[in-house]
């Protein structure tokens, strides 16, 4: 008798060590994320309600710098060798200018690389320097993308902003890559289209840009009829209005007003840093209010190589539009910062 019992003694303890064996293992097991309308709801929630959200973690598998390039290409699920010919004959040129949530940009960067692009970094200089050796040590990675050659200290809203922009597109014109369209986008940017959805939109244009605009609405004119200045300084950077009245733009131009993200054809790059009219326009820009607001959609207007006209308004949150085209539209953005819908921040 006194056997039995032990049997049923050693049984039941066998048994509750399997399973607290197996709870234990489930917790190290990792959990299948929330469903894609779960993540939706959640996602629009917090939008509305003006908190950030990010819903897939802050950070890849394999940090940058803690293990070789090699792994952490293979890791992180880089796509080293091109999809198919047909992006390989429409490479793409990318202009991204950051200074802040490196996590944020390493996704972004991960999600457009392409073997056959050419990626341009703008880093600004007043970012921290932990933040520029992340990306330093990033770029190092990768034959096909590097930091522009020069870095300004960027002031939302002033001509550096265009400038930093100006400096990568310099940098890609002289690139050995035969790229195509030049994209410019923020450090919190995310596309909504695969590589070869991209691709196959620009070819639609055949050879035309994608800057959207319109003549400026009442509250935009202020921005180019007085002088601005850049102030950088201990309370800040911000681009203040002087009320001091400017000449009138150069070479009898219209000013327009569109959006500061845009695909520009190489044709269209050359044009900016040698024709007269483009270098003009740049140097009485420079002390106006968001240049870069103007700048391509004004010179977009000039008749000629690459100019595409039609009174098309966009927004980075813009999503659809049967009459033209926004950058916008390949392109997620989540939380609002700079009146812009900002991913993950």
């Amino acid at each position: 008798m006194n056997f039995w019992r032990y049997c049923l003694f050693a049984l039941a303890l066998l048994s509750v060590l399997i399973l607290v064996m197996v709870y234990h293992s489930q917790l190290h097991l990792p959990r299948s994320g929330p469903g894609p309308r779960h993540v939706r709801l959640h996602a629009c929630e917090v939008a509305l309600e003006g908190k950030a959200a990010f819903l897939w973690g802050n950070t890849l598998p394999s940090p940058v710098g803690s293990v070789p390039c090699k792994d952490y290409l293979l890791q992180n699920h880089y796509i080293t060798s091109a999809l198919s010919e047909e992006e390989v004959a429409f490479p793409l040129a990318y202009v991204m200018v950051i200074h802040k949530n490196f996590e944020t940009f390493e996704r972004l960067f991960r999600a457009v690389y392409m073997p056959q692009n050419v990626y341009c970094v703008h880093v600004d200089e007043k970012a921290t320097a932990k933040f520029k050796d992340s990306v330093r040590q990033l770029l190092s990675c990768f034959p096909n993308a590097f930091l522009a050659s020069r870095m300004e200290p960027v002031v939302y809203g002033g001509i550096s902003r265009l400038q930093a922009d100006l400096n990568c597109l310099k940098d890609l014109a002289a690139s050995q890559v035969p790229w195509k369209y030049a994209i410019n986008t923020c450090g919190q940017d995310f596309p909504l289209k695969t590589n070869k959805e991209i691709v196959r939109h620009l070819k639609g244009f055949k050879g035309k840009n994608i800057t959207p605009g319109v003549l400026p609405p009442s509250h935009a004119i202020k921005r180019t009829k007085f002088v601005h200045q850049e102030h950088i300084g201990k309370d800040g950077s911000f681009v203040k209005n002087t009320n001091v009245l400017k000449t009138s733009p150069p070479h009898q131009m219209t000013i327009y007003f569109g959006t500061a993200y845009v695909a520009l054809t190489r044709e269209f790059v050359d044009f900016i840093f040698h024709d007269k009219r483009a270098i003009d326009l740049l140097h009485w820009s420079k002390d106006t209010y968001s240049p870069d607001e103007h700048f391509w959609v004004t010179l977009n207007r000039i008749p000629g190589p690459s100019t595409m006209l039609g009174n098309t308004k966009c927004s980075k949150s813009t999503l659809t539009n049967k009459k033209g085209s926004c950058v916008g539209s390949a392109w997620l953005l989540s939380q609002w910062s700079m009146q812009l819908l900002i991913l993950g921040s």
